[in-house]
C-alpha cells in the first residue's frame, strides 16, 4: 500500500439515474436528494453487478467484510446505488459500515446549466481545460471540487484505518479524484495526503480528467 494512505479505496460511480435517463444535469443538494433522481431501472441492475464485482475483488484480495466501508454522496443516486452494494455484500446499511460524506457530492455546475440537457457537459470540460480554476457562472471549477475532496479523504482516513473503502460517487468528482491521485502517487515519499493532492492543484494536471471518465455503475480500485 502507497505509505501516504492508510485504508485501500475504490470508487464507483452511481449505476444509470433518472436524470441519465431524461438526458438532464440535476447537480444541486435541493434537487440531487429529491427520489424523482434516483436510479433506473438499469442503474439497480448497474448498481447489483458492481457490487458482485466489488465482492469478488474483496474475496481475490482477502479483505474481510469487517473491514469493508462504503461512504457515498448525499444524492440520492448514489444512496440508492450504495444501498444496493451494501445488500449484495449482505452488509448493514448503516454506521459503522456506511456513511454518506457531504463533500463526495455531485459537482455543482451552476444555475445556468441546472436541470438543463446534459448535452451541455462538453461546454463545461472545454472550459476545465481551459483554465481549470474558472467554473461555470455560480458553480463549481476542477479546482473547486478537489479541495472539497481532498476534504472528504482527509476525514475518511482520520476515522477508519486499515480498511477497503468504497466511495459512491458521480461523474466529474470521480474522476477528479482519480486525476489528482494518479498524480499524487509520483510525489516523493514522506509527504501526507494533504500535501501530495496540495502539489496536484495545478492547472496542467486538474485540466486532464476527462483522462479517467467513467461509466455509470463502473467500479475501479484508486489506491
Amino acid at each position: 500500500m502507497n505509505s501516504f494512505v492508510g485504508n485501500r479505496y475504490w470508487v464507483l460511480r452511481h449505476g444509470k439515474s433518472i436524470p441519465n435517463e431524461r438526458g438532464l444535469i440535476v447537480s444541486s443538494m435541493e434537487n440531487g436528494v429529491l427520489p424523482d433522481f434516483q436510479l433506473a431501472p438499469d442503474g439497480v441492475a448497474q448498481a447489483q453487478l458492481a457490487g458482485e464485482f466489488f465482492l469478488k475483488q474483496l474475496k481475490e484480495s482477502n479483505i474481510q467484510l469487517d473491514k469493508v466501508r462504503i461512504c457515498y454522496s448525499p444524492f440520492s443516486r448514489t444512496t440508492h446505488t450504495a444501498r444496493l452494494v451494501a445488500e449484495v455484500l449482505n452488509l448493514p446499511f448503516h454506521a459503522p459500515h456506511s456513511k454518506i460524506i457531504h463533500d463526495l457530492r455531485e459537482r455543482y455546475f451552476g444555475p445556468t446549466f441546472e436541470l438543463k440537457s446534459h448535452d451541455k457537459y462538453p461546454e463545461i470540460w472545454a472550459l476545465d481545460e481551459k483554465n481549470p480554476f474558472l467554473g461555470p457562472p455560480g458553480g463549481e471549477s476542477a479546482d473547486d471540487v478537489v479541495s472539497r475532496l481532498t476534504s472528504a479523504m482527509e476525514s475518511i482516513e482520520a476515522e477508519y484505518q486499515g480498511c477497503a473503502i468504497l466511495l459512491v460517487s458521480h461523474g466529474d468528482p470521480l474522476q477528479m479524484l482519480q486525476n489528482v491521485f494518479h498524480s499524487a502517487m509520483q510525489h516523493k515519499t514522506g509527504d501526507g495526503l494533504a500535501q501530495r493532492i496540495h502539489k496536484t492543484r495545478v492547472a496542467s494536471v486538474l485540466s486532464q480528467h476527462r483522462k479517467f471518465a467513467l461509466l455509470t455503475g463502473e467500479l475501479r480500485p484508486l489506491i
